[in-house]
């Protein structure tokens, strides 16, 4: 047995998500068909009839290839596969894998001379994608160090606990419209395509679950990142309180608009209800930590709080988040990777933890998040709505020491 078989060398999500290309594509659509006698022209029809999947006005004339592929995908380890259909991305992640096992057959098994996927889709670019960076903690001593050099000591880095709930105080208090979006996202951790592509239909907050079933990058619709990105997210019932109020602020925005009204049908939308860009997301978050450093900036120059306040258009309230604290810089995507951290310190079961954030394996997830996770233990002493302190609980309790989550 090869070692492309075997799976020797590889992490186990990278394993899975091959075997799984493999097993659901590769060889219903192509396993009758010898490694010598395959030609580019039976992959450009494996990938047409992926765009087939789960699209029923297109399967009047079933070919035996899509027979074979809607046979493969309809159970899976005794569960009904997901309903969506197959997006560009998950395509060419397949044409990876089988571009890889093709080029194993060329150069290492000499079974054939050429590779019959060259040129079938070619990717951008000629370099190697790097390794994972792992998520760095910003510590007292880094943000110490960072605020003398500028230096932001790592690629990936994540707020702690007291950092996180400072960060959507800030954004609460600011009463900036898509808080919710960062509450969610700080919480649990889905990917920013995940909350823009996140229908209404597939939230209940009564159920106290969001269902994720696709992402949407750019302008396009497409399914999740991985099979294991469909998945439900249990929520909270302060993160079902701050939904709720949410779509009370929708239902006034649509009755504002009027005839005006794009109903889209998201969970986050702009004002007058169309989807929103990826990138949107990112920069409200970018612009609300600008406000944060600059307002902190003001501060040391001897701005009083009502100068602040006027000067940056925003409520006193939060000029008074901003000033306890100091926010060092993460990216948006970075709030993923502190909800994992967070979840993980809290005592949280790592299958839990994986099964919410959508990652292929819980041996991924901790390999990722278990060094970090430790670091920040010692400031999470309670899990899942409890695990980021903020600052109407902390005057509820008083002088208790113990954080919970709002």
């Amino acid at each position: 047995m090869s070692e492309a078989e075997t799976g020797e060398g590889l992490k186990s999500s990278t394993l899975q998500a091959e075997r799984e290309a493999i097993d659901l594509y590769g060889k219903p659509g192509l396993g009758h068909i010898k490694i010598v006698d395959l030609t580019d022209e039976h992959f450009r029809e494996l990938y047409a009839d992926m765009r087939k999947i789960n699209r029923p006005e297109e399967h009047t004339e079933r070919t035996e290839l899509l027979r074979r592929l809607l046979q493969a995908r309809h159970s899976r380890d005794g569960k009904r596969l997901h309903s969506r259909p197959i997006g560009e991305a998950r395509i060419r992640r397949v044409h990876a894998v089988l571009h890889g096992a093709l080029t194993d057959a060329v150069k290492l098994s000499k079974i054939r001379p050429d590779n019959p996927t060259d040129g079938v889709w070619r990717t951008k670019g000629g370099k190697r994608k790097q390794g994972r960076a792992k998520p760095l903690l910003w510590t007292a001593e880094r943000v110490e160090s960072w605020a003398k050099t500028g230096k932001i000591p790592h690629k990936v880095m994540v707020w702690s606990s007291d950092q996180c709930g400072n960060f959507l105080d800030f954004a609460d208090a600011s009463e900036e419209r898509l808080y919710p979006a960062f509450h969610l996202d700080a919480y649990y951790g889905p990917r920013r395509g995940e909350l823009v592509g996140a229908e209404e239909k597939d939230l209940s907050i009564e159920r106290r679950r969001l269902h994720v079933l696709q992402s949407q990058s750019d302008d396009d619709l497409d399914d999740t990142k991985t099979e294991a990105g469909y998945r439900q997210i249990p929520l909270d019932d302060e993160t079902a309180r701050v939904l709720r109020a949410w779509q009370k602020r929708k239902i006034a925005e649509r009755l504002s608009w009027g005839e005006a009204y794009q109903d889209e049908g998201r969970v986050f939308s702009y004002e007058n209800g169309q989807a929103l860009k990826p990138e949107y997301l990112s920069s409200r978050f970018r612009i609300l930590l600008e406000r944060h450093a600059n307002i902190r900036a003001r501060h040391e120059e001897g701005w009083p709080v009502e100068r602040i306040a006027r000067k940056y258009r925003t409520p006193e309230a939060a000029v008074e988040v901003a000033l306890r604290l100091v926010l060092p810089p993460i990216r948006f995507h970075d709030l993923r990777h502190g909800a994992a951290t967070m979840l993980i310190a809290a005592g949280v079961d790592d299958k839990f933890v994986s099964e919410v954030l959508g990652h292929a394996s819980v041996s991924f997830t901790k390999d990722v998040y278990a060094v970090v996770a430790d670091e920040l233990s010692e400031d999470a002493t309670r899990k899942i709505a409890a695990f980021i302190p903020r600052q109407n609980r902390l005057r509820a309790v008083g002088a208790s020491n113990v954080p919970s989550g709002r």
